[in-house]
C-alpha cells in the first residue's frame, strides 16, 4: 500500500504524523467554507455595507473583493502544495526567507496569524450571541413593542456558552469534526440561496434599477467623496472573505494535503465568491428604507438585516415569527462557523507550540487519545472569551481589537507570499499544486491588494474625528506589530530558531 503522499511529505519536512489523518478534500474544504461563512460576515456587516454606498457597493464590491482573495488564495494555495504542514503560513515563511531571515519572519507571521485567528473566532461567536439576543427581541415583540433586549452581560454569557459548546465540540474525534464540518457547509450554502426567497415573501421590493443602480452617499458621518465611501463600503466583502487558510492548518489531518489542502483554499473561496453575491442579491431586492434599516430605533434595535426580514416578512407574521425563523437559519451557519474557527485555532496553536514559539509547549502539543489537541483547543477557546470581555467596557475597544481578524490575518497571508516572490523566488519548489509561470505575477498582484486593503481599511470612516469616531484598526495592528518585534529583539532571536524536526529520516527533503 503506498504512502499517503501528505504523510510522506510531512516526514520530508521532519514532523511525525501525530494528529489523525482522516479528512477528505471534501471535508478540508468544508471547514474553511463554514469559517468563511458568508452568512456569518455579509448579516453582520450589512449595515456597514448599506452606510457605506448602500447597494452599489455591495453588489460591485463584492466581486472585486472576491477576485483579488481568489489571487492571495491561488498564491496560498501554489505554497500550501510545497509545505502541506498544520503550521502553515508560519512554517512558510522560515522556509521562504531561508536561514537567516527565516526564524524573524516565521515568529511575526505566526504571531499575526494566531492573535487574527482568536479575533475571528471571537467576532464569529460574539456575533452569534448578538443575533440570538436580536431574536430574542423579535420574539418578544421588538423594541417598539416592549420587546426584551438582553443586556451586555448577557450577550457576554450567551458568547462563552457557544465558546464552550464549540470546545467541547472541538474534543471530539476528528471523524466527527469533518461530519460537523460538512453540515456546516451545507447549512452556509442553502442559506444563501434561501436568501431568493426572501424578496418574494415580502409586500414591497425594491427595483432592479435600485438594486444595481442606488449608491448611499447620505450616510451622516460626514464623508462626501463617494470614492472614499465606496472604499469604506468594500469592507463587508472583505472582512467576510477571511478564514480560507484553515484548509492548511488541516494538512496533518488531510488524506494527500499536498494536492487536498490547495483544492480546499481554492474551492473555498470560490463557492463563497458566487453563494455570497447570490444571497447579496436575494437580500438587496428586499431593502427598501435604508435609514430605517440602520436606525438603532427601529424593531430590530439597529440590526439591519434582521430589521430586512422583520420589514419582509411583516404583513404575513405580525409577531416576527418569519424574521426569527430566517434568522435562526443564519444562526446555524454562524454556529458551525464559530465550530470550524476555533478549529483552526487549536491547530496553529498545537503547529507553534510544536515548534518552540509558544509558551506552556509541553501542555499545548498535548495530544489525547481522539489525537486531538485538546489542551490547545480549550485555550484557544478561553483566550477568545477573554478578548471579547472588552466590549463590557468599550464596543470601540472591541472593534478595535476583532480588526485584527481583518487586517491581522491578511497581513500574515502576504508575508509568505511576498517571500515567494522575492527571497524564495529561485529556491521554491513547486508541489502537485502550482501557477506555473504566473505564480510571480498571481503573488506580486496579491501582495499589492493587501497592502493598499491595509491603508484603506486604517481610514477614518467618520468626521470629525473623536475619541468614539476614530478607527482604531491602525492601533490595534500597530499594537500587535509593537509587541512582536519588542518580544523578538528582547527575547525570540535567542532561543526561536524557527520550525523544529521532530524526526531525523529527512534526508529527501526539499529546498
Amino acid at each position: 500500500m503506498s504512502l499517503d503522499s501528505g504523510k510522506a511529505r510531512l516526514q520530508e519536512l521532519g514532523y511525525k504524523q501525530e494528529l489523525k489523518r482522516d479528512l477528505s478534500v471534501v471535508s478540508n474544504f468544508a471547514i474553511s467554507f463554514s469559517i468563511v461563512s458568508v452568512i456569518t460576515g455579509l448579516n453582520g456587516l450589512m449595515g456597514t455595507g448599506l452606510n457605506f454606498g448602500g447597494p452599489v457597493s455591495y453588489i460591485y464590491g463584492w466581486p472585486i473583493a472576491g477576485t483579488f482573495t481568489m489571487l492571495i488564495g491561488l498564491s496560498m494555495a501554489e505554497i500550501c502544495s510545497a509545505y502541506p504542514t498544520s503550521g502553515g503560513l508560519y512554517y512558510w515563511s522560515a522556509k521562504l526567507a531561508g536561514p537567516t531571515w527565516g526564524p524573524f519572519a516565521s515568529w511575526i507571521t505566526g504571531w499575526f496569524n494566531i492573535i487574527g485567528q482568536w479575533a475571528l473566532t471571537t467576532s464569529v461567536d460574539f456575533s452569534l450571541a448578538q443575533l440570538v439576543q436580536v431574536m430574542i427581541l423579535l420574539s418578544t415583540g421588538g423594541l417598539n413593542g416592549g420587546g426584551y433586549q438582553a443586556s451586555k452581560y448577557v450577550v457576554i454569557a450567551l458568547h462563552g456558552g457557544f465558546l464552550l459548546l464549540h470546545a467541547t465540540l472541538n474534543s471530539l474525534p476528528i471523524s466527527w469534526l469533518s461530519f460537523f464540518g460538512q453540515v456546516g457547509a451545507a447549512c452556509n450554502f442553502l442559506g444563501c440561496f434561501l436568501m431568493i426567497v426572501i424578496p418574494t415573501v415580502a409586500t414591497e421590493r425594491a427595483s432592479a434599477k435600485f438594486v444595481f443602480t442606488n449608491f448611499n452617499a447620505d450616510n451622516g458621518d460626514g464623508i462626501n467623496n463617494k470614492f472614499y465611501i465606496f472604499i469604506l463600503g468594500l469592507l463587508m466583502s472583505q472582512f467576510t472573505l477571511t478564514g480560507y487558510d484553515a484548509s492548511a492548518y488541516m494538512s496533518d489531518e488531510t488524506k494527500d494535503a499536498d494536492k487536498n489542502g490547495p483544492k480546499g483554499i481554492v474551492s473555498a473561496i470560490g463557492i463563497s465568491v458566487i453563494a455570497g453575491w447570490v444571497y447579496i442579491l436575494g437580500i438587496t431586492f428586499a431593502v427598501r428604507d435604508i435609514p430605517n434599516l440602520l436606525s438603532e430605533n427601529n424593531d430590530s434595535g439597529g440590526h439591519a438585516i434582521a430589521q430586512i426580514f422583520y420589514e419582509a416578512f411583516k404583513s404575513r407574521y405580525d409577531n416576527g415569527v418569519g424574521a426569527v425563523i430566517c434568522l435562526g437559519i443564519s444562526g446555524i451557519a454562524i454556529f458551525f462557523a464559530g465550530m470550524s474557527s476555533l478549529t483552526s485555532n487549536s491547530r496553529i496553536a498545537y503547529a507553534f507550540s510544536r515548534d518552540g514559539a509558544m509558551p506552556y509547549l509541553s501542555f499545548l502539543q498535548k495530544v489525547n487519545k481522539q489525537e486531538v489537541p485538546i489542551n490547545a483547543v480549550w485555550m484557544s477557546a478561553i483566550v477568545a472569551f477573554c478578548m471579547a470581555l472588552t466590549s463590557l467596557g468599550s464596543l470601540v475597544a472591541f472593534e478595535a481589537m476583532t480588526s485584527i481578524a481583518t487586517i491581522g490575518l491578511y497581513i500574515a497571508y502576504a508575508l509568505p507570499i511576498f517571500l515567494r516572490v522575492t527571497l524564495g523566488r529561485k529556491s521554491f519548489t513547486p508541489g502537485p499544486f502550482n501557477l506555473g509561470k504566473y505564480g510571480i505575477l498571481i503573488g506580486w498582484i496579491a501582495v499589492s491588494w493587501v497592502v493598499l486593503i491595509s491603508v484603506l481599511f486604517s481610514l477614518p470612516v467618520s468626521y470629525p474625528i473623536t475619541d468614539q469616531t476614530l478607527n482604531y484598526t491602525p492601533v490595534a495592528v500597530g499594537g500587535v506589530l509593537a509587541i512582536v518585534i519588542i518580544s523578538w529583539n528582547f527575547s525570540a532571536r535567542h532561543w526561536f530558531k524557527g520550525p523544529v524536526k521532530n524526526i531525523e529520516e529527512c534526508s529527501n527533503e526539499k529546498a
